[in-house]
């Protein structure tokens, strides 16, 4: 594909992601939980107080602001590789997830504030990409190209196809050009997609700090378990992170 072809192709997906994006958003209302006037208490003993609870949606209005774009050029990638785009309906994590991983973060770092936590929060915005086995490696490095074209910074790279053991699929995370806003891609087959939903629940119980050392060992088991039987698709070992491009954000998004 020629160059001018290339910029149309992608001008077209963008336009055509964008479209969808608005229109579902039109139909989308994300709220905020609890009451900002107070605290916030969780599962397993997580609290947060009421100054540290405002912060968290305020942050999460920030975020809801910021995905719309996002969205357009995650669709765009998707639509360009031939990727499904799983649970897109979920693309915002939930005020209660966000409190809880604050939460629990606050308590095990009982050094941080709430304000260094947001900061590091890279999956309040997320998406999900997934392809065959056979498609996989290609689509990957095609879909994390394009998003390095629009000018999005990559932040992070966690490769696990290689692991022995434990979670196996990609998760990298990103910053967009022009809210900063940090946002995640996974990058699944249907194994490893279907392996990551069956150990959620597990995990979740794994990093609650009422959850004592030996029931935590045996929840790692039972996921080392269940990801050992995903296949690797060919190549899937070797992905990295795209090299920072220099080309403008397409006008469009």
């Amino acid at each position: 594909m020629t160059t001018s072809r290339h910029h149309a192709a992608l001008r077209t997906a963008l336009c055509a992601a964008a479209a969808a994006v608005l229109s579902l958003a039109a139909t989308t209302t994300a709220t905020a939980d609890g009451d900002r006037s107070g605290g916030w208490k969780g599962e397993g003993g997580l609290t947060l107080t009421s100054a540290q609870n405002n912060a968290v949606d305020s942050y999460l209005a920030g975020a809801r602001r910021a995905e719309r774009t996002i969205s357009v050029q995650v669709r765009a990638a998707a639509s360009l590789t031939g990727a499904e785009l799983v649970g897109f309906d979920k693309r915002l994590k939930s005020p209660d997830s966000l409190k809880r991983k604050v939460a629990g973060t606050l308590v095990e770092q009982p050094g941080r504030n709430v304000a260094s936590v947001l900061a590091g929060i890279s999956d309040a915005v997320r998406y999900t990409l997934q392809w065959d086995d056979t498609t996989y490696t290609s689509g990957v490095t095609r879909a994390s190209g394009a998003l390095a074209d629009w000018a999005n910074e990559s932040t992070k790279w966690s490769n696990t196809w290689g692991r022995t053991s434990g979670y196996k699929g990609l998760n990298t995370g990103w910053r967009a050009p022009r809210s900063g806003q940090l946002f995640e891609v996974q990058f699944h087959t249907p194994a490893s997609k279907h392996a990551q939903e069956a150990t959620h629940t597990l995990y979740e119980e794994q990093r609650l700090p009422s959850t004592s050392p030996e029931r935590k060992r045996e929840l790692q088991r039972e996921q080392d378990s269940l990801f050992a039987a995903v296949p690797v698709p060919a190549g899937a070992e070797s992905l990295t992170a795209p090299a920072p491009r220099r080309a403008p954000v397409p006008a469009s998004a």
